[in-house]
């Protein structure tokens, strides 16, 4: 039984705007803090570890949302759910743009981290299904925004507020964002009753995804100053990491699972989400190391940073017209594999030296990366499943996507900080190997599952009658 919905429920624009109001604060709080955080850490008295552990602890969170969200979302109205998590972003963000303390600052990180992770399983998917095979190409563009398009803004923003007290603005400019979403969820998020009201709490499953989330981050939180040797990073990564392999194989296993990994365990969710992860890992990494080389080694001022990568943003807009024109054909794994490569283009650009054209150069590389490579990745997996099973696919890759590049990003600052100017390019070099390897397994994965070039029949998928891709299982070529 559906419930009396507010006025503008059922609007594509409204969809839309919750989608993007919900998931803007926390996407451009992710890179923001690049080029800032030498200035908060003197106006908070901390230094860059304690900083580090605590964005550490809003990536956790974030990662851990999505599957928490998909728990819930079971026996709980997602309209409530969502107008609670706006709440919580509002709030995390006014904490912290009101910080006093370190502490002060992680607390409302981690509740900022949360109630976005826990957003896009409850508002993405009812906005990309609920509005008929027409809208998708442009919505899943648009959305696009939410999914990663925020960080190549967050970037340049952080470089205009590099100055004292700025920060702050920053974060209350995402809590009236946030209080936004929830001002238009009021208006116009339906209700409904939940899937499954009497369903009991998953007593494995979540628990596994917190272990599988908050230790593994906080274990690569406490590499700057440490050696990689250092239990404090090694026995919390190793156990985080072994959580998630743990929660991966139950959910495959079970017969009513949380996330449905065995929807997804075959060829074009596996190149698409591979591709997403190793794209959101090379983005986040090779946008650090250009802040760090403009900053540290040249000496440009966080202003002059920010201006110069934010050709990032002009390489977003050319990717969302691309994902438009693209994903209504047959060449969608075309373009994830593409934007993967164009990403490892950007790395060989900062490679073959400094200065800020060849920053400008790779920050337009590596927003058209990203922007073909993450949200479309993302879709070539949700459109070989389900519609209805669209929000627990996103907990699923999501979740995957988040721990590959909020993992790496630490790992490679203390790569590139363990050494000079010489260690920030041989950090590039292992990036630029790591993202053609990638590239070229990938490749090789769509390449063994036999699967020619295919139209997705969007119809089909938003009407509930199957999957708009028709996936093979991995590696069919050799099977037969």
């Amino acid at each position: 039984m559906r419930l009396p919905s507010p006025r503008l429920t059922g609007r594509w624009s409204t969809g839309i705007a919750m989608a993007l109001l919900g998931l803007a604060p926390f996407v451009l709080l992710s890179t923001a803090p690049f080029l800032f955080t030498p200035v908060l850490a003197r106006e908070l008295g901390t230094d860059r570890a304690g900083l580090q552990l605590g964005q550490g602890l809003a990536n956790a969170s974030y990662a851990f949302g999505v599957v928490a969200a998909a728990d819930l979302m079971r026996r709980i109205d997602p309209r409530r759910i969502y107008l609670g998590c706006t709440l919580l972003v509002a709030a995390g963000a006014g904490a912290a743009a009101l910080a006093g303390s370190n502490a002060v600052l992680v607390t409302g990180r981690v509740l900022l981290g949360l109630g976005s992770g826990m957003l896009l399983v409850v508002a993405l998917p009812p906005a990309v299904t609920g509005h008929g095979p027409r809208r998708i190409p442009l919505t899943v563009a648009l959305i696009n925004l939410g999914l990663f398009g925020g960080s190549v803004l967050g970037t340049s923003i952080g470089g205009f507020a590099a100055t004292p007290g700025a920060w702050r603005w920053v974060h209350l400019g995402a809590a009236v964002i946030a209080l936004a979403g929830f001002v238009v969820g009021l208006a116009g998020f339906g209700r409904s009753d939940p899937e499954a009201p009497r369903m009991r709490f998953d007593p494995s499953g979540v628990p596994l995804a917190a272990a599988a989330t908050f230790l593994p981050f906080v274990g690569v939180s406490v590499l700057v100053g440490r050696p990689a040797t250092a239990p404090g990073f090694v026995v919390p990564t190793v156990l985080g990491l072994a959580a998630l392999v743990l929660l991966v194989v139950r959910e495959y296993r079970k017969e009513d699972p949380l996330m449905p990994v065995r929807l997804l365990a075959h060829t074009l969710p596996i190149t698409g989400i591979g591709a997403a992860m190793v794209t959101g890992a090379g983005f986040t990494a090779f946008t650090e190391l250009a802040v760090l080389r403009l900053q540290g080694v040249e000496g440009h001022p966080p202003a002059v940073v920010g201006a110069a990568l934010a050709t990032q943003v002009a390489g977003m807009l050319l990717a969302i017209l691309l994902i438009v024109r693209v994903l209504p054909t047959r060449w969608l794994p075309v373009l994830v594999l593409g934007g993967l490569l164009t990403v490892c283009a950007a790395g060989a650009v900062l490679l073959s030296g400094g200065g800020l054209v060849r920053a400008a150069v790779a920050g337009f590389l590596l927003g058209l990366g990203a922007g073909t490579g993450v949200a479309p990745g993302l879709f070539l997996g949700a459109l070989s499943v389900p519609a209805p099973r669209l929000g627990p696919a996103f907990a699923l890759v999501q979740l995957l996507r988040a721990e590959a590049a909020f993992l790496a990003a630490p790992v490679v600052m203390r790569l590139a900080t363990s050494g000079g100017p010489a260690a920030i390019d041989r950090t590039i070099l292992l990036g630029v190997v790591v993202t053609g390897v990638g590239a070229a397994v990938l490749t090789g994965v769509l390449l063994l599952g036999g699967s020619g070039p295919q139209k997705p029949d969007l119809r089909r998928w938003t009407e509930g009658e199957g999957t708009a891709f028709r996936s093979p299982p991995v590696a069919a070529v050799l099977r037969e």
